[in-house]
């Protein structure tokens, strides 16, 4: 994977009336990365989309691609597609005129288009169907237009917006898969919505976790599911069993922890914690043994780190 920046939001606030959708939220996405925003509905993961693909300006801050600020720029010139939930095909069109149909307005030669096309189906794999209308297509062969549709053009960056939400279970998950190798195969960025925890550890190579216009981690899938940042993390994110606890006692950088029934647990010291701070411990489905997570519940101290029984 290419360490070059595909993406980046730049001290991005977005309001909307009295409503803060976005609260000066920063991110860099790497070129050729899958990225997953991830969050329950009303966190701001969508206006962040719709701010990369230009349907939406910032309040505050900026968005850049490729390093490129786009300030004003409209969504029809950013380097960028965009593949929605509702698929939003042409009902009157065929297959082949549904996907040829951004780059007929870029005036491209018919046999230019008609070449591209070809491929973009076979890579979404929908060879012979190009003379069906959206309405003869399965769910998943329509989400597959869609992806043609838009990769077709040849963006730098996709941006997938729940494309696997009006799908049945089944064939999410096997859409899911198809994706990734999708991702893989064209190499280019994708940025994908969902609120949908299975998803996002399934896909991604990096993960943001977002709640109520804040990112509050940002990681790959393992550090996301075993070390959670902040408490909403290690909640949204698999299955958790919180329990408060309080700081009891710090030597150098060991911190004990005191839990209801007199038991200690001893973890790496956390950054603002002192002696007499209310935290929470959490231990999740994938806990070993007895170790567990520990959560300072202070601003200065909202992340987890592993931590042991006293004893231990």
């Amino acid at each position: 994977m290419s360490e070059g920046v595909a993406v980046e939001l730049r001290r991005v606030t977005k309001i909307f009336g009295e409503v803060i959708a976005l609260r000066d939220v920063s991110l860099e996405i790497k070129e050729g990365e899958f990225f997953s925003l991830l969050g329950p509905s009303g966190c701001g993961k969508t206006t962040s989309l719709r701010l990369i693909a230009g349907f939406e300006l910032p309040t505050e801050g900026k968005v850049l691609i490729s390093g490129e600020a786009m300030g004003q720029i409209p969504a029809y010139q950013r380097p960028v597609n965009t593949v929605f939930q509702s698929y939003a095909l042409f009902p009157h069109m065929s297959v082949h005129q549904n996907v040829a149909f951004g780059l007929e307005m870029q005036h491209l030669s018919k046999g230019e288009i008609r070449r591209r096309v070809g491929e973009a189906l076979d890579m979404v794999r929908l060879p012979g169907l190009e003379l069906r209308r959206p309405k003869q297509l399965s769910g998943g062969q329509q989400q597959r237009v869609a992806l043609a549709r838009a990769l077709v053009n040849r963006p730098k960056v996709l941006l997938l917006d729940e494309p696997l939400g009006a799908l049945d279970l089944k064939l999410r998950k096997a859409m899911q898969l198809e994706l990734k190798m999708l991702q893989h195969q064209v190499g280019i960025t994708f940025i994908y919505v969902t609120h949908d925890q299975d998803e996002a550890l399934t896909m991604s190579d990096r993960i943001a976790v977002m709640d109520h216009g804040l990112v509050l981690q940002v990681g790959t899938p393992h550090e996301i599911y075993e070390r959670p940042a902040a408490r909403f993390v290690a909640d949204f994110i698999g299955e958790t069993n919180l329990i408060p606890g309080q700081i009891v006692a710090i030597d150098r950088n060991v911190v004990q922890v005191g839990l209801p029934g007199s038991t200690l647990l001893k973890a790496p010291g956390v950054s603002g914690g002192v002696v007499g701070t209310q935290v929470t411990t959490g231990a999740s489905a994938s806990t070993k043994g007895a170790i567990a997570q520990i959560i300072a519940a202070t601003a200065a101290a909202s992340r987890m780190t592993t931590a042991r029984p006293a004893s231990a």
